[in-house]
């Protein structure tokens, strides 16, 4: 028996080693979580109240509100639990969007039931959602804002109410992985048009109406009037949702790409004043996009993370090897270790400050402090020990925090590797690379660097091979062309 309990802890013990480390999602202060809790309560009550105004009212009336009233309440609270699964970051601002765009809903139903489509109140909050905070969120919020419906007295269309959920499922799915502005704008045509060629062979062509009375836009069971509307409502979303990315916090896959613009005045600045760091950044991205492709993360936000990762730099370039001549090195005019290492704490600090001051979203500023985590500065810390100075090695340490997201880890650990990589020698072996790769790694594991990172082994594994890969592609050779007397051979 001894044996058999024995063996089932190591397969226990194996089966928890083997999966990947859960993120725990960022506490919300118990001010947010109540007013959270009221809304969903007032969606509940909107959504509901109508079955107490039967009269007369029965005890089982009452019971059957009840019901509602919680059925509704605990899918609020999915609704609020699947998307901090999907997004463990999820601030409590974009809770409250979610929350409220669904209330939002319920009381247009209320108020615009009889005259407005369901496809223009439910798709473009869907569209939202599904750009600010995910596929899987936006699909949960479709399925509760299409279930429930305030007033009972409302019937919709069993087919209206099938192309309504398809339509929404499509934008839902496809809003998660939109990567432009252009790309929105194309969806906002193709799914009125596919609405309202779904309603006409579904629904019928005796509902068409190309030109219904005055207020045609609004009238309900036009299928026309109902395409050509949730076309104009998707369009004013569109233009509205840099808005609600300012308000709410909310990172979209465009606005990473509008940011990963190297015209970008920022990082137009960084590669005239410091163009070492910029060609070191150049080489960052490329060994962390190819890592963070590998394990599946989120390319478009490590790529736009790691342009701006060392624009603290600007405040002090020279300060830095990277964009020095070779002449002279300031830190030894200076020959004080201690100052030295304030100087590389400041182009953290001063990171920050541009961050704030050109209003980076809060994921991609994370990329500043997080990618030296704790670091320590091991040149000026040995610089220190040799000049028998009274030191603490925590003045030698950067402030942290240490990386909370696997791809600011990963940016941690292509910082660290890529000047080890271009520093070996041509002829090099891929399994020297690959043990230079390792230590680096390791190292940075030891120090307790990875702890908050949310990296499993196996992807670890698979950020060694991927830094490999990207080292055998920059290290091939060149061609030694031969020269004419004018040196005009190419």
């Amino acid at each position: 028996m001894q044996n058999i309990t024995t063996t089932f802890k190591k397969l226990f013990y194996l089966w928890r080693r083997s999966q990947v480390p859960v993120k725990q999602p960022i506490k919300i202060s118990r001010i947010d979580n109540l007013i959270i809790f009221l809304v969903c309560i007032l969606i509940s009550i909107i959504s509901s109240y109508k079955l107490l105004l039967i009269s007369p009212l029965n005890i089982p009336d009452i019971f059957s509100w009840l019901l509602t009233f919680t059925e509704i309440l605990i899918s609020s609270g999915v609704l609020i639990l699947v998307s901090k699964k999907e997004n463990p970051t999820i601030s409590s601002r974009q809770i409250f969007l979610i929350i409220t765009l669904l209330l939002a809903v319920q009381v247009a139903k209320l108020a615009l039931a009889s005259s407005i489509s369901p496809l223009s109140m439910i798709i473009p909050p869907a569209l939202i959602i599904s750009q600010g905070m995910g596929s899987i969120t936006a699909l949960a919020w479709v399925s509760i804002a299409s279930l429930f419906w305030p007033d009972p007295e409302i019937v919709i269309n069993n087919n209206l109410f099938f192309i309504l959920l398809v339509c929404a499922s499509i934008v839902s799915l496809l809003g998660g992985r939109i990567r432009s502005r252009a790309q929105l704008l194309q969806l906002s045509i193709f799914v009125p048009i596919g609405s309202f060629l779904s309603q006409w062979i579904l629904i019928g062509k005796d509902n068409i109406s190309l030109i219904y009375k005055q207020d045609f836009v609004l009238a309900n069971r036009d299928i026309f009037s109902d395409s050509l509307l949730l076309a104009i409502v998707m369009l004013f979303t569109i233009l509205f949702i840099p808005i609600f990315e300012s308000i709410f916090g909310l990172l979209t896959k465009a606005r990473l790409l509008e940011l990963a613009d190297k015209e970008k005045p920022l990082i137009r600045r960084l590669s005239l004043e410091a163009p070492g760091t910029f060609e070191h950044t150049l080489l960052i991205c490329g060994l962390a996009e190819e890592a963070t492709r590998m394990i599946g993360g989120d390319i478009d936000l490590i790529k736009t993370g790691a342009l701006y990762h060392d624009v603290g730099k600007l405040h002090a370039p020279n300060w830095f090897i990277e964009n020095q001549d070779g002449s002279k090195n300031p830190h030894d005019e200076l020959d004080d270790p201690i100052k030295s290492a304030e100087v590389l704490q400041a182009h953290v600090d001063e990171g920050l400050k541009f961050a704030r001051k050109n209003r980076l979203p809060k994921l991609i500023a994370n990329f500043i402090p997080e990618h030296q985590g704790t670091l320590k500065m091991g040149y000026f810390f040995q610089k220190a020990k040799e000049k028998n100075l009274d030191i603490n090695e925590y003045c030698f340490r950067y402030k942290g925090p240490i990386p909370q997201s696997k791809e600011t880890a990963i940016l941690m650990l292509a910082d660290g590797c890529e000047a080890a990589l271009r520093a070996m020698n041509i002829n090099a072996s891929d399994k020297e690379a690959l043990a230079t790769i390792s230590n680096i790694i390791y190292s940075r594991k030891k120090d307790g660097q990875l702890d908050d990172s949310n990296l499993s082994k196996g992807e670890i594994f698979l950020i060694k091979r991927a830094f490999l890969n990207v080292w055998k592609r920059i290290r091939h050779r060149r061609i030694q062309y031969p020269t004419s007397k004018n040196n005009t051979f190419s």
